[in-house]
């Protein structure tokens, strides 16, 4: 049976796959001509006027032309003659599979019997979800997506050394349940997946520079350590599309993929050449060379390019060139370029003609003198201190903002916690805990305890981190840094006041790390495999040398913000002894991401669910409508608080009632 195209299909209407051999490659001559060797290309491209079938009726900035003036562009520039066409196809159902779930093939599939009245009618639907449709989508989609896993096998297979992909519609957004944000399949997760299911190739790098958040391709590998998912785009604490939590720093993946999702979230618009060259230059290149991948693909999307509305920055085509550049030299040279977004006709194609022009061979122009802002080298040297809790290569102390006042100054938050252990000792002679040097480094002074300890039936460890600014703060316009602290600070009173009173011994730990240290961690705090954990580890020395060496009978373990995770690490080393010693477990989560006991425990699961609240912000994340709440996540409770930063005061009154529940005097 034949389709419209010509090509063959099978009897389910799904098309056959065609196997390229190198005989594709060679021409028949006749006898009497002259032997001609053929030119022996190295990069190959995709490209089908098929894919401007998807098109809105009422003008749309994904819009068709995106990719004719690319295509327009190599051609001007006698690019074409230098580059393979790579034959396009449309992605398989059982490739599509191996990212998105049936339901999603399903209603991608459907919108190309759509009548005109039903397209009319959905309308709405579509533009919520930042989509338009018409019956030649779902072909474009099936092109678009098959395009990028062609152009991928073609270099992993070693056809090409290089690739570019000239498709849409993009795909970053789309995530393994739903189509969104210009996207129907995820064209790179899709490619990446096959290329590992049908090549050699095990270790894939997904560097995402688009300005939007790959929500959906982080989304995919975000527990997957074989796919090291890096991305630099607007972020501006949530607000910028797709919003959320999940494109920002601390979004670092899950389990096994901990640490291989790498976010540099932009703060704000206007960001320049300089601003990218320096987080290259800082995070994506020392992570990339430690990774080592076979295989590099590049979600590029060019709206972060000079003149693009809806990006509103301003990278140059050189600057898109030099990142090319420094990314050819990884994998042995093997790279593919998938376009993503990018709306201004002029920008797209000149940054995706810089681009090509480096895949083949030329040399990116000349940038001018440049130095990064001050939003962008603070913001990569806070990915760069949450990234070094996972990447030895990456070195915060080199990525740390200059001004000409170091010399004589000091932190905001060194002096915060400084001021927070004079308290502790001048108001309830709390001690500091004795700790091994690797720790002391870190956290020197923020590990208090009262004299006690050992001795106190009753033991109450609150973990926190205490003069993280932009853990703390709220985001205001117009930050007043004593007003927001005093709430940390009296909270921290009226704690301390409730546990002296009740007679119980306190452990104050403050997880929030000194910016630099040098002393490796004790290797057998953790097996050889596992990725360093400085805060967890610190848990689990003072769990096993001081904790479970006490008298106590009844502990009670508190979190608050970032503190939550890192004793979900602790429950993770100790299961038994949580179950065993613990009596109760407080989380004031707040805002941030609610913290999962792992899957493969079930009696830590069925302890933690009964012996656990957390409290959260009433407008947290896991309550949208997208969002889930897990048995994983304990007993979930709000607090009617809407400033975030005052959530552990207003829940200080529940906190104390579940705690004179839990913990029955012993006899």
């Amino acid at each position: 049976m034949n389709s419209a195209n010509g090509s063959s299909m099978d009897v389910d209407g799904q098309e056959k796959q065609t196997v390229w051999t190198p005989q594709d490659d060679q021409v028949r001559r006749a006898q009497s001509e002259p032997y001609q060797t053929l030119p022996k290309y190295t990069v190959g491209y995709v490209y089908s006027a098929e894919m401007l079938l998807h098109s809105s009726l009422h003008g749309h900035p994904e819009q068709p032309e995106r990719i004719t003036r690319i295509r327009k562009a190599f051609q001007d520039s006698k690019l074409l003659s230098k580059m393979k066409e790579i034959q396009i196809r449309p992605v398989y159902r059982n490739e599509a599979l191996l990212v998105h779930s049936q339901e999603h093939w399903d209603k991608v599939l459907a919108i190309q019997a759509m009548t005109e009245q039903e397209i009319i009618d959905s309308e709405s639907y579509y533009e919520s979800l930042s989509l338009f449709v018409m019956n030649g989508t779902t072909r474009a989609a099936r092109l678009s997506c098959g395009g990028v896993i062609e152009a991928c096998l073609s270099v992993a297979q070693g056809r090409f050394q290089k690739s570019f992909a000239i498709v849409r519609p993009p795909g970053h957004h789309a995530e393994p349940d739903e189509h969104m944000g210009f996207c129907f399949f995820n064209n790179v997760a899709v490619a990446a997946k096959v290329v590992q299911l049908q090549t050699q190739i095990k270790r894939v790098l997904i560097l995402d520079w688009d300005v939007h958040h790959g929500n959906g391709t982080q989304r995919a590998f975000n527990d997957d350590p074989s796919v090291l998912y890096i991305s630099l785009h607007r972020y501006e604490r949530g607000q910028f599309y797709p919003c959320g939590p999940f494109g920002g720093l601390e979004s670092c993946g899950e389990g096994p993929g901990l640490g291989y999702s790498v976010n540099i979230p932009w703060p704000t618009k206007g960001m320049t050449d300089a601003d990218y060259i320096h987080a290259f230059q800082r995070i994506v290149m020392p992570i990339a060379l430690e990774f080592a991948p076979e295989l590099v693909i590049i979600s590029a999307g060019f709206d972060a390019a000079e003149g693009d509305d809806l990006g509103e920055c301003h990278v140059t085509p050189a600057g898109y060139a030099h990142m090319t550049h420094m990314l050819s030299g990884l994998a042995g040279g093997k790279l593919v370029v998938a376009l993503e977004g990018g709306y201004n006709l002029d920008s797209i194609s000149n940054s995706a003609l810089a681009v090509a022009q480096t895949l083949l061979g030329e040399a990116p122009m000349e940038l001018p003198p440049m130095v990064a802002s001050e939003a962008g080298t603070e913001t990569v040297w806070q990915v760069a201190l949450e990234q070094s809790k996972y990447w030895k290569s990456v070195n915060p102390k080199a990525c740390e903002p200059r001004e000409d006042v170091d010399e004589i100054s000091f932190s905001i938050p060194e002096i915060l916690k400084g001021h927070r252990q004079h308290f502790l000792y001048s108001q309830y002679r709390m001690l500091q805990v004795p700790l091994l040097p690797a720790y002391e480094e870190r956290y020197g002074s923020q590990v208090m305890c009262t004299s006690d300890l050992l001795e106190n039936k009753t033991i109450v460890m609150f973990v926190h981190e205490f003069g993280n600014l932009r853990a703390e703060l709220d985001g205001k316009p117009v930050c007043d840094v004593n007003l927001e602290h005093s709430y940390l600070i009296d909270f921290s009173k009226e704690l301390i006041a409730w546990v002296r009173a009740e007679e119980y011994a306190l452990v104050d730990v403050n997880m929030f790390p000194r910016p630099f240290s040098t002393t490796p961690l004790p290797v057998n705090m953790r097996s050889k495999t596992t990725i360093e954990n400085p805060g967890r580890d610190l848990l689990v020395y003072l769990w096993d040398n001081y904790i479970q060496l006490s008298n106590a009978q009844r502990i009670v373990l508190i979190g608050h913000g970032q503190g939550c995770q890192t004793l979900m690490d602790l429950f993770q080393k100790r299961p038994a002894n949580m179950i065993k010693y613990v009596d109760l477990v407080v989380q004031v989560v707040g805002t941030t991401k609610i913290p999962l006991i792992p899957k493969d425990s079930n009696d830590l699961r069925a302890w933690y669910s009964k012996n656990s609240i957390v409290i959260v912000h009433p407008e947290h994340p896991a309550f949208a409508p997208e969002g889930k709440i897990l048995k994983r996540h304990g007993r979930v409770m709000k607090i009617d608080e809407v400033k975030p930063i005052k959530t552990m005061i207003k829940a200080l009154p529940m906190i104390r009632d579940y705690v004179k529940q839990t913990l029955v005097p012993p006899a």
